[in-house]
């Protein structure tokens, strides 16, 4: 806890953010509620103590955050704290419908786990519903048992995940459900009993958002009144884990402008409520190019949401076991530090795995355990760390170099790695002059599902493009894993993401991928691509950069807007297109600072920037992302002035802190 949270130690990662949940979520040894008396509306047997959260040490790990937070930062403490946000994954079972896995004819479930569709609720959502009534006064006695032990909560959600109806401890609502139940119930409720608490309406993933707002955050609609903002998860949602983290930063720019455009107050919160890498663990899979990967896109996707507008970035979970548990119904993932107390100096018969783990080893072995300390040590896990059972990964540093610096009360500011040379094409950051061959190392975005994106040219593997003897545009890769991967840019936008994305190649598969052919303009250097597998006029069938909204947010126009179809008579539609190099890019942004080029999701190399003037000792902070096998070299420059020149290594994160 004191490696989280406190600033004694060197290398804290110092957060000020947490979550829990209320009643059991997957994470937990089991299933449990603080109310299992079917019928019992009033809830008189509701457990007023909350003592499987004591018993379990979750309330004196929350008070030792909110101890911590107060002591170490006391000029944050007035206003900020520790802000700690209450999830439920599932009510108890006797409110809930019953589930596929019911027998028929059953009045309620028979676990937690699971959801009816579209709601769990036993009876609806509707303003006489009995259970939903009773639900919301669950919330507020939970809220108020924690409140009595020291803790008061910033806010809660009305459910995790809502979209989704879990294998584990579940309850599914729709937008239209989610919205009656705060505006039938859970916001009365708590206006009455916990006002300062506030509601997150969603809690689930970038693609779909928007899509709630509109409806929720109506002025028209009853929940809106109630709703103080929105918490958002960093998962991609399909099956393919590569990928979480990875989609729907243009939706969360989509989020802040929506809400602009819906006349949503300017206090709404837009909360980053959860994310971790799944399955298992960096230290459990003993691949060090895996553990420092999924650290890179931690701080890829916080710097990332911070630049579109988002709050604040919860990590779920802190701390897990080696194979990344204790889980319930086998969903392991990974966290930044991991209990392995058999490693600690000194440790007598203490078992790999203790006594609550029950999910064995369902990805293998823990290569982990089998490395020496010092193996450990040379792949960045502490050695000093071991010895007292504890696996620092990397991911806690990458991310200890985003919230040691940037404080609650900090604002993104405006900063992009630009062009690195006068010379434009001739000279990349990644591709020296009078190189044709990119560089930065294998591209390991070159992959089914990754959006494609504008940025500044970088002269890297990530912004080439071969246009093949099919005609598709294609890219090259591998993954985490080592595995090769080829995509192809798809032909028709995301419904969800609103822009083209990477899709299979196989036009025997989906027939998804797009079909090109490069057109020259008369009396122009540059060229219209053309969709030629199109159902639309070939006139309107041309690629084009489509803005981000939010025009970018931290990043400006040319941070990361997306590709689309569209009219071949605009600016947008003219590329240059140069096969030696596979770079395609546009000089629509040009405005704004110059070229940018087509990417598979986002650059090598990045940068945030903050105000912290209000909150740290100096008055601004930078953080430095490296994604690229190679190292970078770099001016840094604030408004023109030149600061520094430095370099930074391949694989790495450097954070800069001035006035």
């Amino acid at each position: 806890l004191s490696l989280s949270l406190s600033p004694s130690l060197p290398l804290s990662t110092t957060r000020s953010l947490g979550r829990t949940h209320i009643n059991s979520c997957d994470f937990s040894v089991e299933s449990y509620s603080f109310d299992d008396t079917d019928g019992d509306f009033n809830l008189t047997n509701f457990d007023a103590n909350v003592q499987h959260d004591l018993d379990s040490g979750m309330v004196d790990m929350m008070l030792f955050a909110i101890r911590i937070a107060k002591e170490s930062f006391p000029k944050e403490a007035a206003e900020y704290g520790m802000r700690i946000v209450a999830s439920p994954w599932s009510p108890p079972a006797w409110m809930k419908a019953p589930t596929w896995e019911d027998e028929e004819g059953a009045l309620h479930a028979e676990k937690m786990t699971g959801s009816a569709l579209p709601t769990c609720i036993r009876d609806g959502v509707g303003s006489n519903s009995k259970y939903a009534k009773s639900w919301a006064l669950f919330f507020s006695k939970f809220i108020s048992a924690y409140a009595n032990h020291g803790i008061d909560f910033y806010g809660v959600t009305p459910q995790n995940e809502p979209e989704f109806p879990a294998p584990w401890d579940a309850c599914a609502y729709d937008p239209a459900s989610e919205g009656d139940f705060i505006a039938n119930h859970l916001g009365p409720t708590l206006a009455k009993s916990h006002p300062d608490t506030k509601i997150l309406m969603f809690d689930h993933n970038k693609d779909h958002v928007v899509q709630w707002a509109r409806m929720l955050l109506d002025s028209d609609h009853p929940a809106s009144k109630y709703i103080d903002g929105s918490a958002i998860h960093w998962y991609a949602g399909g099956m393919d884990r590569l990928l979480d983290g990875a989609q729907g930063n243009p939706n969360m720019h989509r989020m802040v402008s929506e809400l602009d455009v819906m006349n949503v107050d300017k206090s709404h919160i837009l909360l980053g409520s959860e994310a971790c890498h799944c399955p298992s663990t960096g230290y459990a899979g003993g691949d060090l190019n895996i553990a420092w990967a999924r650290a890179t896109r931690n701080a890829h996707t916080i710097l990332a949401d911070l630049a579109a507008g988002s709050n604040g970035f919860i990590e779920w979970n802190l701390i897990l076991d080696s194979v990344g548990g204790p889980n319930h119904l086998g969903n392991m993932c990974d966290s930044p530090i991991l209990a392995v107390p058999h490693r600690a100096l000194g440790a007598v018969d203490i078992p790999d795995q203790l006594f609550f783990e029950h999910a064995g080893h369902p990805f293998g072995e823990v290569h982990g355990d089998h490395k020496t300390r010092e193996e450990l040590n040379s792949e960045g896990f502490p050695a000093k760390f071991l010895d007292l059972g504890i696996a620092v990964q990397p991911m806690y540093y990458y991310v200890g170099h985003i919230t040691r610096f940037v404080r609650p009360g900090s604002r993104a500011v405006h900063a992009l790695v630009d062009e690195s040379s006068p010379d434009g094409p001739k000279s990349r950051t990644f591709r020296p002059q009078e190189q044709d061959v990119p560089g930065g190392g294998i591209n390991d975005l070159a992959r089914n599902g990754i959006e494609a994106t504008l940025w500044p040219c970088e002269g890297s593997t990530r912004q080439e493009w071969l246009l093949n003897e099919e005609k598709q545009l294609q890219v090259f890769g591998h993954d985490w894993l080592g595995v090769p991967t080829t995509s192809c840019l798809g032909k028709v936008a995301d419904k969800d993401m609103g822009g083209l994305m990477l899709t299979t190649c196989d036009m025997t598969e989906s027939g998804s991928s797009g079909l090109f052919e490069v057109v020259p303009i008369p009396e122009e250097h540059r060229v219209n691509i053309v969709l030629k597998n199109s159902k639309v006029d070939s006139k309107k069938s041309c690629l084009v950069a489509q803005p981000l909204m939010n025009n970018g947010g931290a990043y400006g126009p040319r941070g990361g807007a997306q590709v689309n179809i569209g009219s071949c008579g605009h600016s947008w539609a003219e590329w240059i297109f140069d096969p030696s190099t596979g770079e395609i890019y546009s000089t629509v942004f040009d405005k704004f600072g110059g070229e940018v080029c087509l990417t598979t999701g986002w650059p090598f190399l990045q940068v945030g920037a903050f105000d912290t003037s209000a909150t740290g000792e100096k008055a601004k902070a930078a953080v430095i992302l490296n994604e690229a096998g190679e190292s970078a070299n770099y001016v840094f420059k604030n408004n023109g002035k030149t600061l520094l020149t430095g370099s930074i290594p391949p694989h790495s994160i450097q954070t800069i802190s001035f006035d």
